[in-house]
């Protein structure tokens, strides 16, 4: 059974402190932010295709929100 991920809100995403590595903060369902250590936040989506894992980028977060 898959584990289950509580959403991400605009809070924890606004106030995640950048590390000395990057870190990655899981929405569910394959999308991740990544958080830089230079403090850049950088939308992910993660997938399979043809057994083969992809990653697919949006943007930075703020100009791409968490807002549908």
């Amino acid at each position: 059974m898959p584990k289950r991920i509580a959403p991400l809100t605009d809070t924890k995403v606004r106030t995640v402190k950048p590390g000395k590595k990057p870190k990655k903060l899981f929405d569910g369902g394959g999308l991740f932010l990544l958080v830089t250590p230079s403090g850049g936040k950088l939308w992910n989506f993660k997938y399979r295709f043809e057994g083969k894992e992809k990653k697919l980028s949006f943007g930075v977060y703020p100009d791409i929100s968490l807002a549908i």
